[in-house]
């Protein structure tokens, strides 16, 4: 009896100390900050959880759109790389600096173990910290949001390879 007692309580251990905190419906739990991957590019950078914001949004440079496809590169602290997408629509957001129009992709990524598609719109967010905000859109139906921690979680997406 002692010892599958002994062994319960150390796979118990191990479960609790996992690096994956999951709720009992299959949510991930998610912290203020996140790291994500960026899909197909594999581009790594760190997110902040913002359950105050509708849509999630994407640090970008050198935006344009012309024919209802957005092309911007990311911030050279993250490649640099030039993307195009096509233009899903155009969001009115309201913000600290304003309201304005930006264009909203979809772009896929990995969180936690998570492939997501997502909406985001495209933003200048170089005078904020984090290059991505994961809003509401991101996070309903897959994660539960504990703003008490960060980096709850790494992405382990089997096709996710950071560069």
């Amino acid at each position: 009896m002692p010892i599958r007692v002994t062994f319960t309580c150390t796979l118990l251990m191990i479960l609790l100390c996992s690096s994956f905190v999951w709720a009992a419906d299959g949510k991930i739990t998610v912290g203020y900050v996140e790291e994500v991957i960026l899909l197909p590019w594999g581009i790594k950078m760190p997110a902040r959880v913002d359950t105050g914001a509708g849509t999630s949004s994407l640090d970008v440079r050198e935006l344009s759109v012309r024919d209802n496809i957005v092309e911007f590169k990311l911030p050279e602290k993250y490649g640099g790389l030039a993307i195009r997408l096509p233009l899903v629509h155009w969001k009115t957001i309201r913000s600290a600096m304003g309201k304005g129009e930006r264009p909203v992709v979809e772009i896929e990524m990995c969180l936690g173990s998570k492939r997501i598609r997502t909406l985001v719109n495209l933003n200048d967010r170089s005078s904020v910290t984090y290059p991505m905000l994961l809003g509401r859109n991101t996070l309903k139906n897959n994660f539960i949001v504990d703003c008490d921690r960060s980096f709850c979680t790494v992405p382990v997406c089997p096709e996710a390879r950071p560069k």
